[in-house]
């Protein structure tokens, strides 16, 4: 659902910068927002197991300020530099909150993230992939849509028209990956998938300034949407299958903010790699070559990923529990 999400968001977005303003891409979610709240209390039914979670504030508090601050920091290095005030104080004040953030969920009666939950192998391996994975394979679209506007000079509507292979082979990957699971197992399936969506990302961080859609987009776009998808339900199955039965919501929950949290914060770093690279050269072929730094680095990082994936993540369902 989620992928069907982004296939119709890429698409209603460049229609909305289009015809509107790119602000409406940001105002559309107001009303969205209202209609899911509104179908969630008319149509949701509520589903416990025990007694109800109180909810943890500070610590909700703590760790969203604490990755807000690093990745601001981070943001910062790209006009200030790494060695700059205006960037290690921040850096600097969000480790710091994420280590009270830690503390805090160490003591408190119900925390928001329990972190009993990292000694099993395959709830603490299976994040830490995901926010390695999450923080290369978010960044396609940002990098992909520049590349196409200010390179190729396409519209937005194009831009967005020229996504739906991306969205519709991330949809396909993710309706694919439960049958593999099955024949090929979690594990293998999860590697597979990073596999294929790394080679698309080193393909596409040969970007050129005389690129076109079928020749420099297309085949390496399709490439890293359905290795995304194909690694997405794997990885989140490992992560959920090691835990009690009264934690998998809350399993859950944490592989999927740790795609969120690793995607913004390796959009940050990426950024700022892609913004040093222009820097360095002038015009539309500066541009070109500071967006196929940010993939190739984003490569890397996919590759580390990957490493931890063949390394770390339980392979069978009797080792899923084991440290």
């Amino acid at each position: 659902m989620g992928a069907g999400g982004g296939a119709v968001g890429g698409l209603v977005g460049g229609v909305l910068t289009e015809y509107l303003s790119w602000r409406w891409v940001l105002l559309i979610n107001v009303p969205v927002g209202a209609l899911v709240l509104t179908g969630s209390a008319l149509w949701l039914a509520e589903s416990r197991q025990g007694a109800a979670r109180r909810l943890d504030v500070p610590g909700a508090l703590l760790v969203t300020g604490g990755l807000g601050l690093v990745a601001y920091g981070i943001v910062q290095t790209e006009t200030h530099g790494w060695g700059s005030p205006s960037a290690l104080l921040p850096l600097a004040a969000g480790l710091v909150v994420l280590a009270v953030f830690v503390a805090v969920e160490a003591r408190t009666k119900a925390p928001l993230m329990p972190l009993t939950l990292f000694r099993l192998r395959s709830v603490s391996s299976a994040n830490a992939a995901m926010v390695l994975a999450g923080a290369a394979m978010f960044s396609m679209w940002y990098f992909l849509s520049l590349y196409m506007q200010n390179v190729l000079s396409y519209t937005p509507l194009q831009a967005g028209l020229s996504f739906l292979p991306h969205s519709l082979s991330i949809v396909l990957g993710s309706k694919l990956a439960p049958r593999l699971m099955n024949r090929l197992g979690a594990k293998t399936l999860a590697i597979s998938g990073a596999v294929i969506s790394l080679a698309g990302m080193g393909w596409q961080s040969l970007l050129t300034v005389d690129g076109t859609y079928l020749g420099t987009i297309l085949g390496p776009g399709v490439l890293m949407a359905l290795g995304a998808g194909l690694t997405a339900t794997p990885v989140a199955a490992i992560a959920t299958s090691g835990a009690d039965p009264a934690d998998q919501g809350l399993v859950s929950g944490l592989i999927n903010t740790s795609r969120q949290m690793g995607g913004a914060l390796g959009l940050s770093v990426l950024s700022t790699v892609a913004a040093s690279q222009v820097a360095a050269g002038h015009g539309r072929a500066a541009l070109a070559d500071g967006y196929g730094t940010a993939f190739l680095v984003g490569a890397a990082v996919l590759a580390v990923s990957i490493a931890l994936m063949v390394l770390a993540l339980p392979r069978r369902r009797t080792d899923l529990g084991h440290g």
